[in-house]
């Protein structure tokens, strides 16, 4: 058998570049155990954009080069894995999404709009819910909700949310909760709004806001911001810890299955956190994932827990800090009145904060102080003024350092505030894909024509230099790479209109903007975000070279696998994976829920020296109506401890 030694870091930071003669000497040292080649490799590394072939060992990748250096490193038990023409590029990393309450989404009956689901009008998603109730009776009577996700009211015909009387319609028996598509905003049916204990005298909460019908007093059943955010835990109290556990793994694994090979639950409460510290501890999560906890919920927890190093492929990143809401559902915070808002909105409406100004400097002095890293949400002009200010006091304090803070979103800037950004070294996650799913809705409703064609703006930070990301903030949209892509680089919206043409980048721009830009934005440059040598062997395998199709149809494109240190953890065609996309079936992964808390509980029982992939295996196989049983029965025992469900 080949002598494998094991790699030293000074073998694995080798440069192929900088030597020809590296496979040869290496091959002395370690051969590869998997090669790949036969198609286009994209790298994201401009001393070397393209290879022909890539050789990896213990995980990482060990050449990088010509398929004839590379070869070099075959040894008897190499896999070579054949391309077949399609390309492979550095794994995708979320520069900002939500991994747990996304496997919400996969969980959930669909409420999207076209093209990623059916719901046109309020009588769509009237019968979508029907639907959904008929295929999941006993879902629906353990958990004691009906939920769905995703309901648009800028692509509704009626151009306005479900109300309370329409959600009645379908049921008055159970509680019905449908999210809005921006996760600010949900509608509720009369029971839920009973179980919530929202009634007429019923006052509106600090930072959001209770819709009323015309009296001015009776809830509508439509609750913006933090009165949908502190209505969720009574109606989500009959989910308990299991159920949070198989979000998580349904989050997980639908992330992969766009190409991700690292996920950000992209605020999270700590109880979250521990959800998915337990699912790295079951060897459960496909790709790592990083989480942000809500200053304003615990920071303590934020500062004790946060760590550059994955264990078991989960850590906690620093903190997170929301300022304002939703653009599209005119909640974002404005220096301006909204264009032309649909709704019963005052003269001059401009949104409004989600926090307080004391609020904002406390946190990221906090931060600054500690030596945490913060993601700041912030939609509107009015909120980046804050954020702006704040960041520079804190600058003025405590010195200029590698912080790495990072606006999350940006929709409606100015460009003094990008040149604002630019010098206080802030990371700009932007949201692209927003000209895509409501640039049309921005163009004629929020910020009218002139401004809209400045939404995400990424071609004003490239011309200053700066990096940014390209994120998809799944569960707002699914975490859909190709779509993030295509946005990226053709702005095009639903009608076909180019939303800001000068804002507009290349190719391999945007997908730098997907790979090597967010691993540096997470302080993980080193090991990911670009095909070298030395770094992890997360790659991404798409069906085409998308530097070589027409960028009008890289949307087209799809994710063929997903690598994740050397091994494969999404294959397109696997039954698993197919259950998770959510925009191609109606009710994605109910039964798989039920079916991953089963082997969660059978496993757990288990010694730990007993729970194996071959026990597991055992299980999966016995799986059958009465194991479905026992979970039903599990999940309607009173919990012991709730979930708290992470939002944007």
């Amino acid at each position: 058998m080949q002598q494998k030694l094991k790699l030293t870091r000074r073998t694995l930071m080798l440069s192929v570049a900088a030597s020809a003669l590296l496979p040869r000497l290496a091959m002395a040292e370690v051969m590869a155990e998997v090669i790949y080649q036969g198609g286009p490799i994209l790298t994201m590394d401009d001393a070397r954009p393209r290879v022909e072939a890539v050789a990896v060992a213990g995980g990482r990748i060990i050449a990088a080069g010509t398929a004839e250096d590379v070869a070099a490193l075959q040894g008897p038990d190499t896999v070579v894995v054949d391309l077949g023409g399609r390309a492979m590029l550095p794994g995708f990393v979320d520069s900002h999404g939500h991994v747990l309450i996304g496997g919400f989404q996969a969980l959930a009956a669909n409420m999207l709009p076209p093209p990623d689901g059916p719901n046109a009008d309020i009588a769509t998603i009237q019968q979508t819910l029907r639907d959904w109730m008929a295929a999941n009776e006993e879902i629906i009577a353990a958990a004691k909700l009906i939920a769905g996700f995703g309901y648009d009211n800028s692509q509704l015909a009626e151009l306005r949310h479900p109300t309370k009387e329409d959600l009645d319609a379908v049921s008055t028996e159970y509680p019905i909760v449908i999210v809005h598509q921006s996760a600010h905003i949900c509608a509720l049916n009369s029971k839920a709004l009973e179980i919530a204990g929202i009634t007429a005298a019923t006052p509106d909460p600090a930072g959001g806001v209770i819709q009323r019908i015309a009296d001015g007093t009776e809830p509508n059943g439509v609750l913006e911001e933090m009165a949908f955010f502190s209505a969720l835990p009574a109606l989500l109290k009959n989910i308990g810890p299991l159920g949070g556990l198989a979000m998580g793994e349904a989050g997980a694994a639908l992330w992969a299955s766009y190409g991700y090979t690292t996920g950000q639950e992209g605020r999270a409460s700590p109880s979250v956190a521990e959800v998915l510290r337990t699912l790295a501890g079951q060897g459960k999560l496909p790709v790592d994932v990083v989480t942000y906890v809500d200053v304003l919920v615990d920071r303590d927890y934020a500062k004790t827990n946060a760590t550059r190093a994955y264990t078991d492929r989960f850590r906690v990143g620093g903190g997170k800090l929301t300022i304002d809401g939703s653009p599209q559902g005119f909640t974002a915070w404005r220096d301006r009145p909204y264009y032309a808002p649909v709704g019963k909105y005052p003269p001059g409406y401009l949104g409004y904060p989600a926090v307080t100004r004391e609020q904002v400097f406390d946190s990221i002095d906090w931060a600054y102080a500690n030596n945490v890293q913060i993601l700041v949400h912030s939609n509107g002009e009015a909120a980046h003024d804050l954020l702006i200010a704040a960041i520079g006091s804190s600058t003025e304090t405590y010195g200029p350092a590698d912080r790495r803070t990072v606006l999350i979103h940006g929709q409606f800037q100015r460009e003094d505030q990008v040149d604002s950004f630019v010098a206080l070294d802030v990371f700009p996650s932007l949201f692209p894909m927003h000209t895509f799913y409501w640039g049309d809705w921005h163009r004629d409703h929020t910020v009218g024509p002139v401004l809209a064609d400045n939404i995400s703006p990424t071609g004003w930070y490239r011309l200053r230099g700066s990096r940014f990301g390209s994120h998809h903030d799944a569960p707002v949209a699914f975490p859909d790479s190709m779509r993030i892509l295509s946005a990226t680089v053709t702005r095009r919206s639903r009608s076909g209109d180019i939303i800001g043409p000068d804002q507009r980048v290349d190719v391999i721009t945007a997908l730098k903007a997907m790979t090597l830009w967010p691993a540096w934005q997470h302080f993980e440059e080193a090991d990911k975000g670009s095909i070298e040598v030395g770094k992890l062997a997360d790659f991404v395998i798409l069906s085409d070279d998308p530097t070589a199709v027409d960028p009008e149809t890289l949307a087209d494109l799809k994710v063929t696998e997903t690598v994740k240190e050397g091994v494969s953890v999404y294959v397109a065609g696997q039954k698993r994976a197919d259950l998770l996309r959510g925009r191609d079936i109606l009710n994605p992964g109910m039964y798989e829920m039920f079916k991953q808390v089963y082997l969660a509980r059978m496993m757990e029982n288990l010694p730990a020296n007993y729970q194996t992939a071959e026990a597991r295996a055992h299980f999966e196989q016995g799986y059958d109506d009465c194991a479905a049983g026992m979970v039903l029965a599990d999940l309607a025992l009173p919990p012991t401890s709730g979930v708290a469900v992470a939002r944007q």
